[in-house]
């Protein structure tokens, strides 16, 4: 039998036995040095930015382009300005001939006033027949009706006299453009003058006349009235 001797008896292995640890790097105490590509650290790059003394350079118009649009416009402030003026014109002319119209209504009654009051002794005959020419309507039909004429003929002689008939004034009241008629009041003044000279006190009358147009732009005496009892 053998024995088991110190020689021959393996070894027991320390227990808790730690295994040392370097860290990585050269031995012997030196400074790590990094491996690798090295990297310079970035550098700062100054840009010097130059500002213009002025402002920027204004860019050139198409001249061509400029041209045309500002030679529009000019005609186009022309055809307006024209438009307004003829429409102006035209209502002006519109207006002026407006009133000459009137106006003629108003001339045209007082006129029929005075050849209806005025008379001579050697007139009468052409001074009454020049106011039944001149009338139409309803007082037309009144002057021709029997010896109308005639009597008022023989009335002018019997006065043995001349009358004359002085307008003091005349407006127009109203016109229908539909009958072509206008009313004229007309304020007159009639002054006898027997045979020996001697004036009689002139008489004051208002009348209401209404004068009518026909289709050639003849005006005739068409009404007569004495409104307010005309005096």
């Amino acid at each position: 039998m053998a024995e088991n001797t110190a020689s021959t008896r393996p070894s027991p292995k320390p227990a808790g036995r730690r295994r040392a640890f370097r860290a990585a790097g050269p031995a012997n105490g030196a400074a790590a040095t990094p491996t690798g590509v090295p990297v310079e650290p970035p550098k700062t790059v100054k840009v010097r930015l130059t500002r213009p003394a002025g402002p920027p350079p204004r860019r050139q118009p198409h001249r061509s382009l400029v041209a045309l649009v500002s030679s529009i416009a000019v005609l186009v402030a022309v055809l307006a300005l024209g438009a307004v003026v003829a429409l102006t014109v035209n209502h002006q002319r519109d207006e002026e001939a407006g009133a000459a119209h009137n106006q003629k209504y108003v001339d045209t009654a007082s006129q029929f006033v005075v050849n209806m009051f005025s008379y001579t002794q050697d007139t009468i005959d052409e001074s009454v027949d020049r106011f039944v020419n001149s009338t139409s309507g309803p007082l037309r039909d009144m002057m021709s009706q029997g010896e109308n004429a005639e009597n008022l003929k023989l009335l002018f002689r019997d006065t043995n006299a001349s009358a004359e008939a002085v307008v003091n004034g005349a407006a127009l009241e109203k016109v229908d453009e539909t009958g072509r008629r206008a009313d004229v009041l007309v304020a007159v003044r009639v002054t006898v003058t027997d045979l020996d000279g001697n004036n009689a006190p002139s008489q004051p009358y208002r009348l209401r006349v209404t004068v009518q147009e026909d289709d050639n732009g003849r005006m005739t005496f068409y009404d007569l009235k004495y409104p307010d009892g005309g005096n």
